[in-house]
């Protein structure tokens, strides 16, 4: 009964996430006024009114009052700060071409505009946690089954049932008589039942005692998937189809319209567009910065390396770049050899060809530090996967599933496979498989707090590692 009664009212939560949403953005607004001492006049109450309206028009556009349910906070908070940002720059867009800039101080409204993008995250990651909370105690939640025994189907089943704050519960499976559902049996697969088939399911949902379906057959079995979609059109249950399509090679997978043809991208980057930008503003200020605090200790490796063996300082080695075209990487010499042919010879335990401070530089990565000026060129970013020899490249493309695909992004100083112990050495098929499985993981679920987390996580545990020579 509960679980019916707050469905019934997802409309009326809605106008009160829109309501609390204009609100807290005035009562920010009166705040900032009220520390900085300014009188709350009718300017403001005009600014303020006109974000609240802004704000309302923004987030109906990118559909933020929609359900979150399975989506991260991270994808919330994104299109929360996308439409309050956007709101920002219309306002001061407005005072400017206006020539009201001069009423309003400065002062509250950088604060008012920073304040109320902090409050705006803050309520919903609160009522996030809350509503995570309800519905693992079984309120708020949705009813839901799958069509087609398969091991896509029932592997979302398990997904669902690890994660019961989304509060999808899986009432069990139908069955597609005649269809190729792979043979597969709930016996081996733990507590869901087997409901009946097709006809049941449509049963049902037409009886409302199903919210959500799944309809989980392979790709194979269009035209049984076009004869169930026909008839659950005569159903308000909310209809999903799970593709068993490359399901675990997907790299940013996304829909494309041409005409009236809708194109799915297999392999695709995440880092495009104004991901771009963004990227590339990161890659510059933390280079810059990092560069401009680290140049002293470069200044000491370079003389401490060309004091102590002959050569030059600086190692250039040819590497895959971003779509596998060929760039320079910059590292500190660290050997008496440079291969840089169509052979390079690992370095390994006790290598003769690693100088004495090389060994120190490679053990601690101080060698890498070059490759800063790398990102500053543009070839290299901070982070994305490392950048591996063209040799090896090719001696790995052809053994690795899936290993060119790590050249959709620019290579990186620093990686998530690194972070988590996929460092140095890859003398065998297996590392080198881990090491792309987490680079292609990196690839997709790129953000630009995923970048800022590597970072903080290099800082300490990235530098050093166990297979490192």
């Amino acid at each position: 009964m509960g679980q019916g009664r707050i469905r019934g009212h997802q409309s009326s939560l809605a106008a009160l996430y829109r309501l609390l949403d204009g609100v807290l953005i005035l009562g920010a607004l009166v705040l900032c006024c009220t520390f900085f001492e300014q009188p709350f006049d009718k300017e403001w109450l005009v600014a303020g009114l006109l974000a609240a309206i802004g704000f309302a028009f923004m987030a109906e556009s990118v559909e933020l009052y929609r359900s979150w349910r399975a989506d991260t906070y991270l994808q919330l908070f994104g299109y929360t700060a996308f439409s309050w940002v956007m709101v920002c720059t219309l306002l001061l867009l407005l005072a400017y071409f206006s020539k009201t800039g001069q009423t309003y101080s400065r002062l509250v409204v950088g604060s008012w505009f920073l304040s109320t993008l902090f409050i705006l995250g803050a309520w919903r990651y609160v009522f996030r946690l809350l509503l995570f909370y309800i519905r693992s105690h079984d309120h708020n939640t949705r009813s839901a089954a799958i069509i087609g025994v398969t091991d896509a189907g029932l592997r979302l089943a398990h997904n669902f049932a690890a994660e019961p704050q989304l509060g999808i519960r899986v009432k069990g499976f139908y069955r597609v008589p005649g269809a190729d559902d792979g043979g597969q049996s709930l016996m081996s697969w733990g507590p869901f039942n087997l409901l009946g088939d097709v006809d049941d399911a449509l049963r049902a949902a037409k009886a409302g005692e199903v919210d959500l379906l799944y309809i989980a057959l392979p790709m194979r079995e269009e035209e049984r998937i076009v004869e169930i979609l026909q008839a659950f059109a005569d159903t308000t249950a909310t209809v999903h189809l799970l593709t068993d399509l490359f399901v675990n090679n997907l790299l940013h997978a996304r829909w494309h319209q041409v005409g009236s043809s809708s194109l799915l991208s297999v392999y695709d980057t995440p880092i495009e567009g104004l991901n771009s930008w963004l990227k590339r503003l990161e890659d510059l200020v933390l280079s810059s910065v990092i560069l401009t605090l680290i140049s002293p200790l470069m200044l000491v490796i370079a003389l401490a390396i060309k004091l102590t063996s002959p050569g030059p300082v600086i190692f250039k080695q040819h590497r895959y770049g971003l779509d596998g075209r060929p760039i320079k990487v910059w590292k500190f010499r660290s050997m008496t050899a440079q291969d840089n042919g169509s052979t390079v010879v690992q370095a390994s335990r006790n290598d003769a060809r690693i100088t004495p401070i090389g060994r120190f530089l490679r053990k601690t990565s101080l060698d890498e530090l070059p490759q800063f000026i790398n990102v500053l060129q543009g070839r290299m970013s901070i982070v994305g996967p490392r950048p591996h020899a063209v040799a090896h490249n090719e001696e790995y493309r052809s053994l690795v599933d899936g290993y060119m695909l790590r050249h959709k992004v620019k290579p990186g100083i620093t990686g998530w496979a690194q972070v988590n112990g996929w460092r140095g050495e890859t003398d065998t098929v297996e590392k080198m498989s881990r090491r792309v499985e987490h680079d292609l993981h990196y690839i997709r679920h790129w953000s630009l707090w995923l970048d800022l987390r590597i970072v903080l996580m290099t800082v300490f545990k990235g530098f050093v590692g166990k297979n490192v020579y």
